[in-house]
């Protein structure tokens, strides 16, 4: 048996991808049923909206049309419990670019899991994904003890499973594009994030 194709699909047009992915968001969770909740681009900065008197869904909020910011902003949404998904931008703490090493460090340690998932929603779209050190003002990327962490998070959720809406989302953006089932962990090779 062949090892799986590692090979990423051609990218459409920036708008109409990402449309797609918001439509598969939104028919998985969008209904009063499947938790109320919309994926919505054209931020400024991404942002997570509880409903409230004036909004009446939960609004995953990404920035402009970017297709990875989607996907990074679905994977704070899937990791996020009922608690966090109550409060705005799940109450997460957030520092700003110009981080110190001890606030990149922290950051680096809450971020693994989101993207470790959004490595997985991006492989089930066809993207390519890159990891995100998010302090550009610094000059550092992402450390190598971060990209491994996160390889390994991908690692165990394919093996010992994700949670429902994780799954679902993935699955859905996997037949949407045409891809392979994206939980399997040898579609994930840590060398991709060299």
């Amino acid at each position: 048996m062949s090892a799986p194709s590692l090979e990423l699909a051609q990218a459409p047009t920036a708008e109409p991808l990402v449309d797609r992915i918001v439509a598969v968001f939104d028919r998985c969770f969008a209904s009063p049923r499947g938790l109320n909740t919309r994926l919505c681009g054209g931020f400024d900065e991404p942002y997570y909206r509880p409903a409230h008197d004036e909004l009446r869904y939960h609004r995953v909020e990404f920035t402009r049309d970017y297709a990875a910011s989607a996907l990074h902003e679905a994977a704070h949404w899937c990791v996020a419990g009922a608690a966090r998904r109550r409060l705005p931008d799940y109450g997460y703490w957030y520092a700003p670019d110009g981080r110190s090493a001890e606030q990149q460090a922290e950051f680096e340690r809450v971020e693994v899991k989101p993207q470790a998932l959004e490595w997985i929603f991006a492989r089930a779209s066809g993207l390519r994904f890159r990891v995100s050190a998010d302090n550009l003002e610094s000059g550092l990327g992402p450390s190598d003890s971060f990209k491994r962490a996160i390889w390994q998070q991908v690692q165990d959720y394919c093996r010992q499973g994700v949670n429902e809406r994780a799954a679902a989302f993935a699955r859905a953006l996997a037949a949407e594009f045409g891809r392979p089932d994206p939980l399997n962990p040898a579609l994930y090779q840590l060398a991709e994030l060299a």
